[in-house]
């Protein structure tokens, strides 16, 4: 390798490295050589050749696999994986895409929890207020899809219904139990990103240059507006997409005075 003044030196070798990429010399899925013999390639230190690895470890170019080594990355040609947000209600009766993703997971996790400064704003409830959770781990049927849900349950609003003795309810199954409790409901949503943390990468399979989608569902009581139901789903966006239906809202007509 050539090297070039007035330049870090292991962004000449990461350049160097990412053309060996790009060119095919090394396809996906392809052990790179260690480190001693890749500082011997392009005659600079191991550490020079650590840097030019994170930096496309960042970028998400390799991968490393403990205990085996460091491998070129599978290119992504987006989502392989939706989570359709659609709701279908049939009299007290509720379901949802994602429910064949409950088929598939594994056992519910529930414990009691409290309010904190995430939850608490979301659910319109000042924080450390008790709450019951539910977490689980979901795979897609059809694909290669993962998703982190926790379902919370605020019990000074749930205690009279139902779902209070049915904590490990999916969705559908928990609007269906408010419904039968009389409630009208009704949804809200929102959506953020972040970097995932190292157990939220291992759970859902999720490379080191991965970004973590996060969808917040509240349920409300129609009449009230009161949150009831808080869900969260995390999932990696480089393999599963959000796909939302979206109706237009007809304005109501003002009623003219007579």
């Amino acid at each position: 390798m050539a090297i070039i003044r007035n330049e870090a030196l292991h962004k000449q070798v990461a350049a160097a490295m990412r053309q060996s990429i790009a060119s095919g010399e090394w396809p996906p899925g392809t052990q790179l050589p260690t480190e001693t013999d890749l500082a011997e390639t392009y005659g600079v230190s191991r550490p020079t050749v650590r840097l030019a690895v994170a930096a496309l470890r960042t970028e998400g170019q390799l991968d490393v696999k403990q205990g085996r080594g460091t491998f070129v990355r599978a290119t992504v040609h987006g989502p392989s994986s939706s989570l359709d947000r659609t709701i279908t209600a049939q009299g007290d009766t509720f379901s949802t895409p994602v429910d064949a993703w409950f088929d598939h997971a594994e056992k519910p996790t529930v414990y009691r929890t409290r309010t904190d400064a995430v939850t608490a704003p979301l659910l319109e409830m000042d924080q450390e207020e008790l709450m019951l959770g539910c977490d689980r781990l979901l795979a897609d049927p059809t694909g290669n899809g993962r998703a982190l849900h926790r379902l919370l349950l605020p019990m000074e609003r749930i205690e009279a219904t139902p779902l209070a003795q049915q904590p490990t309810a999916t969705p559908a199954e928990a609007y269906a139990a408010l419904a039968a409790a009389g409630r009208d409901l009704t949804w809200r949503e929102r959506v953020s990103a972040r970097v995932p943390q190292p157990d939220e990468r291992e759970a859902l399979q999720l490379s080191e240059a991965a970004v973590l989608l996060i969808a917040y569902r509240i349920t409300c009581d129609q009449t009230t507006g009161l949150p009831l139901i808080l869900e969260e789903t995390r999932l990696g966006a480089e393999t599963t997409a959000l796909t939302y239906a979206i109706d237009a809202h007809k304005p109501k007509r003002a009623k003219v005075s007579r």
